[in-house]
């Protein structure tokens, strides 16, 4: 059985999807849920699927092993990243080689690095009238959204989109594939 940590900083509806696909799941669970917001309603959601959940600081984040011990504790296979604004840090990435996956709302390289997450990156989409956007599932590496690249899934923008129609569209795509990519993800590591 392999474990699963979430990093969320927000409300946590990829984080639920997860949860979700995993509650009953022979080949991995999530066991822990980690934020660096003490009110984070992730940590509702959590709680209510019994995974146990951590606060984590900016201080021990980037300048101890904590966070990496307590991942190494939990015996942590797989992080997933839904929603978790801090860049990781360099221990982190080498304590987890290729096993550190975000998802960003947007079609990368476009709309990605410092600053550009949540209704910013929906609202530059419209402001630069694409005609389509998306979701693009990658590795973490040292730099914001700049791993490689997993899995892309692209919905149209329509003139008339506001950047609300684009974040619902975007939700979409990240709720029906997001877990997949982490099962995926799973299988590989079983079968490695």
């Amino acid at each position: 059985m392999k474990n699963i940590a979430i990093f969320a900083s927000g409300t946590g509806t990829n984080a639920q999807k997860i949860m979700e696909r995993f509650a009953q799941h022979s080949l991995a669970q999530v066991t822990l849920v980690i934020s660096n917001k003490p009110k984070a309603l992730v940590l509702e959601k959590a709680q209510n699927f019994g995974v146990a959940t951590q606060i984590i600081h900016r201080d021990s984040f980037y300048h101890s092993d904590e966070v990496v011990q307590s991942l190494k504790k939990q015996q942590i296979d797989l992080v997933v990243l839904a929603g978790f604004l801090w860049l990781i840090p360099q221990n982190l990435i080498a304590a987890f080689p290729d096993r550190i996956l975000n998802i960003h709302p947007a079609l990368l390289p476009k709309y990605g690095g410092k600053g550009m997450y949540g209704m910013r990156v929906h609202e530059a989409v419209v402001a630069n009238q694409e005609n389509e956007s998306g979701i693009t599932i990658h590795y973490v590496n040292e730099h914001y959204d700049e791993g490689k690249i997993i899995f892309q899934k692209s919905c149209p923008v329509v003139a008339e989109d506001t950047p609300s129609d684009v974040a619902k569209k975007v939700q979409v795509l990240e709720h029906q594939h997001f877990p997949e990519v982490v099962e995926q993800l799973v299988k590989k590591l079983s079968n490695q």
